[in-house]
This record gives C-alpha cells, sequence and structure tokens, in this order.
C-alpha cells in the first residue's frame, strides 16, 4: 500500500479558506448538507460522512429495481425454450425465486453480523483474506460492471428512442449517443445527492411494478374470462426437455440477479439488524409474485410457439390486447432500464469505497465531498471504462467471458458464511438462517459455474483466465510495500490532484 498523500479535513479547510478570500465567488465551503443541484445549503456545518438514509422503503426499490430490467418485458424466453412446457416454465419461474431468496437470507446474515459495505467483496475478504477480495474486485473493475453497465444503458437507448423512430429502426449511433447520455446522467445524480438518487430509484420501481401491473391484469381477467387454452397439457411429460432443465434454471437465477445490491450499502442502512432482512424478504416475495404472474398473463394471450418468435414479447401481447397502447411499453422499458443503471451504480460504487478504504485502490476512491456527502470518486471510477467499452468494445462477448464469475464469488461469500459458523461463532448475528439454506444456495451457485463450464468451455476459460490476471496485480499494486520513489510521487499528485479537483475529503469518524 501507498504512504498517506491526502488532506485532511483541517487542512482542506484551511486550502478552501485561502482560496476564498482570493476569489470573490468561493466554490466550496465547510458546510456539508446532501443537497441536490441548485438546492440552497444549510449554513450550519456537519460531520463529512455517508448518511444512513437507506429506509425499508429505499431498501425495497434498490433490490425489487435492479433486480426488474428489461428482460421481462423483451425477452423471457430462456426458461420456457429450455424447459419444454409453460406449466414447466411457470415451476422453473418459482422455483428460481425460492432459490434466490436463500441467497438473499444468507446475505441478510452477512448484512446483519458484518455491517460494512462492499457485499461480496467485504464478505469474501472478512472469511477468505485479501488476495480472494482483491480478485473480486479487479474482475469487477476491468470487466464486469462496466460490461454489465453498458449493456443495460444500451438497452435504454434503444428503447428511449423506439417510439421516435417508429416504424424505422434506430441508428446505432443515435443508440450509442443516447446510452453514453444515460450513463452520463445517472452518473451525475448519483455524485450529487444520495437523498435524490433514493427518490428517483423510488419513481422508477413504481414505473416498473406499474409497467408489469398493466401487464398482469388484463392477462388475468383473460384467464378469468377462459382464456386457458394455452394452459391445456401445461404439464405433458413429453414436451418437458429435461436435459435442457439446467439451462432453464441458469436462465431464471439470472433473471432474478440483484437481490444482494442491499448489501452493498449496509453502512448506509438506517437500523440495518432490521431493515436489511425486511427489505430483502418483502423484495423478493415482491419480484417473484411479478415475475410468475407476469407469464401467465403472458400466456393466456401468446401460446409458447408465438412466446419464442416474438421479438419484444410485452410489446406483442400489448398489440394483440391493448391496440395503439402497446407504444407506451418502450417507454416503460427505457424507464426500468434506467432504474437498474441508478440501483447498480449506487451500490457498487460503495464497493469501491470500500475497497479503498482496505488499501485495494487509492485513498481518494473513499474520500466524500464535503457538501453533498457522496463517495463521488467511487461513483465515476467506471465512467472511463463504461464509455471506452460502449464506443469499441465486444460487450456481449465480454460479459460471457466474466459473466460465470459472478456465481462463483456470490458461492464463495455463502460458503465464507459456513466458514464463519464455525471460526467465528462468538459473531454478534441478529439474523441467523438455518444451515441448510446455505448449503442449498451454495451448490445452486456451484452448480451454474459447472455448468457454464460445460456449456461454454472456451468463453469462461477466456474470462476464468481474465481473472487470474488480478492475482499479478495484486502482488504488484498492493503486497510489495516497496515501491519506486517515482512511483509514490506520481500516486501523492494524482491523490491530491483528484481531493482538489472533487472537492472530497476522508471520512470523519
Amino acid at each position: 500500500m501507498t504512504r498517506k498523500t491526502v488532506f485532511s479535513p483541517h487542512e482542506q479547510d484551511i486550502m478552501i479558506s485561502e482560496w476564498n478570500s482570493e476569489h470573490p465567488h468561493p466554490v466550496v465551503d465547510s458546510t456539508c448538507q446532501d443537497t441536490a443541484p441548485g438546492q440552497s445549503l444549510d449554513p450550519g456545518p456537519c460531520k463529512v460522512e455517508l448518511k444512513r438514509k437507506v429506509t425499508v422503503l429505499r431498501g425495497i426499490s434498490i433490490i425489487v429495481g435492479t433486480i426488474i430490467g428489461a428482460g421481462i418485458f423483451i425477452s423471457p424466453k430462456g426458461i420456457l425454450k429450455n424447459s419444454g412446457s409453460v406449466g414447466m416454465s411457470l415451476v422453473v419461474w418459482v422455483t428460481c425465486g425460492v432459490l434466490s431468496l436463500f441467497g438473499a437470507l444468507c446475505y441478510a446474515e452477512l448484512g446483519t453480523s458484518i455491517k460494512k459495505s462492499g457485499g461480496h467483496y467485504t464478505y469474501i475478504l472478512e472469511a477468505f483474506g485479501p488476495q480472494m477480495a482483491f480478485m473480486r474486485l479487479w474482475a469487477d473493475m476491468i470487466a464486469i460492471r462496466p460490461a454489465g453497465l453498458a449493456v443495460i444503458a444500451l438497452a435504454f437507448g434503444r428503447y428511449i428512442l423506439e417510439p421516435i423512430f417508429m416504424p424505422c429502426g434506430v441508428p446505432e449511433t443515435a443508440i450509442k449517443l443516447t446510452t453514453a447520455i444515460g450513463i452520463t446522467a445517472v452518473m451525475y445524480i448519483n455524485s450529487m445527492s444520495v437523498s435524490w438518487t433514493a427518490r428517483l430509484q423510488i419513481f422508477l420501481t413504481c414505473s416498473k411494478l406499474l409497467a408489469m401491473v398493466i401487464i398482469i391484469i388484463p392477462g388475468l381477467y383473460q384467464l378469468f374470462k377462459g382464456e386457458t387454452k394455452n394452459f391445456q397439457n401445461a404439464f405433458e411429460v413429453g414436451a418437458v426437455e429435461f436435459m435442457g432443465l439446467p439451462l432453464a434454471f441458469y436462465s431464471g437465477m439470472y433473471a432474478y440477479a440483484g437481490w444482494f445490491y442491499l448489501n452493498f450499502v449496509t453502512e448506509e442502512v438506517d437500523n440495518p439488524e432490521r431493515t436489511v432482512p425486511l427489505a430483502i424478504c418483502i423484495s423478493m416475495v415482491i419480484v417473484t409474485i411479478c415475475y410468475t404472474l407476469t407469464n401467465v398473463a403472458y400466456y393466456t394471450v401468446m401460446s409458447a410457439e408465438e412466446l419464442l418468435a416474438s421479438h419484444a414479447v410485452a410489446v406483442t401481447f400489448a398489440e394483440k390486447l391493448m391496440g395503439h397502447f402497446s407504444l407506451v411499453v418502450p417507454i416503460f422499458v427505457s424507464l426500468s432500464c434506467f432504474g437498474s443503471m441508478n440501483g447498480c451504480l449506487f451500490a457498487f460504487s460503495r464497493m469501491f469505497y470500500v475497497a479503498s478504504r482496505e488499501g485495494h485502490l487509492p485513498e481518494v476512491f473513499s474520500m466524500i465531498h464535503i457538501r453533498r456527502h457522496t463517495p463521488i470518486a467511487a461513483v465515476i471510477i467506471l465512467y472511463p471504462i463504461t464509455i471506452l467499452i460502449l464506443f469499441l468494445g465486444d460487450i456481449y462477448s465480454l460479459l460471457n467471458f466474466m459473466s460465470f464469475l459472478r456465481w462463483l464469488f456470490i458461492g464463495m461469500a455463502v460458503v465464507g458464511l459456513i466458514y464463519l459458523r464455525y471460526t467465528r461463532p462468538d459473531m454478534p448475528r441478529p439474523f441467523k438462517v438455518p444451515i441448510f439454506i446455505p448449503a442449498v444456495f451454495s451448490f445452486t451457485c456451484f452448480f451454474m459455474v459447472f455448468l457454464s463450464l460445460y456449456s461454454d468451455p472456451v468463453n469462461t476459460g477466456i474470462g476464468f483466465a481474465i481473472s487470474l490476471t488480478g492475482i499479478p496485480a495484486y502482488y504488484i499494486f498492493i503486497a510489495f510495500h516497496t515501491k519506486p520513489k517515482w512511483l509514490l510521487r506520481l500516486s501523492d499528485f494524482v491523490n491530491r490532484s483528484l481531493q482538489i479537483l472533487l472537492e472530497v475529503v476522508p471520512a470523519e469518524n
């Protein structure tokens, strides 16, 4: 690790005072209110730290808002295609919801016993040490997070422009420019105010649930009217693809991914012992019910063959039942994608914040804006590489390389829960799950890693090789304490310059 080269809050206040005395319009002051852009600041000073602003409602909006993306509206086909029948596909949707709830409950125990932000990174660090945690961080930084954010943003850019260009296709250049604007907007909002980020997330989550209600209610109405022809022989044994069921479960677990994001912001959760388990349980019930009923609604209007042939399932559904109202569907999809972007960025920026605090990233990434109370450096850390990947990289190949790592490290974190039960039995555990739950869920995670190796060994092998580059990176940047003087001077200059530019200081204890 490098030496401490940052300004303390006192040193920064002196520098700010000197600047203000030389300039008629001060750029910063000692106040530290979390305000929206353009909002006046309370002149009273306060502690520079991340505030506990995440309530139960905001916690639910983070989880639900990141789980529900564009997939359920556009292409919920993977489960049906690999399960082979309507009835079995619904069973898989419910079962994956229950398995995801198991994982969420494991993370509820970890989040209430290890009250640090950072999610997977923090739990692997606590259980297995810094090297393994750094490998997770490395894979996230160089590929998983920027590629994942770019994919969600691309869907946002495409569907927000679709009503404008109908019936023609949307130009790729316009999609990428709109995507870049969306990424910039969500990073700006997250940099400016935690409160406004949370309020926006609640609004976007409500818009997603409204879109699903608009689909579910007409679908259930059709079902009660007797439109059940697509459910006849729903569990016909001859139609079930038993060899495809593992892939169906893989698709289902991927659709529910996102239940872990509240654990990335544990230090900002109000009363985490109560809020974390409650928000997780309520969120998983909401998502499981919504996913299952949405698919039931689709089947009341479309046969399995029609659903598999549709390029945008929600649009096809709306065209059959609502006519021109189907034009609204792309707007809801774009809002859903923006909500996923907002929730994901809010969550994983805290992982970078904690990693910096642990010495795995430069110190400036663990500093807080003196007025906004946001970890602005940790929020924008992915901006350059995300934009670069968006315009120059092969995003989908990168995701194929790295997607299995998500389940590998989640499985390791849950195994860490079992490991800590035996190595640290006296650790306070306000919320404790039966041991069979982490056992079943960790087996599920490792099964999905094995399935990735079996179904796509080349891409999985490349992803594994990329992740292994984290080992030399760890020893070069972290483990070796003797570094060249020029590198220390460069690190000193960059840290101090970014601290002044971003107006951030170390969090006060």
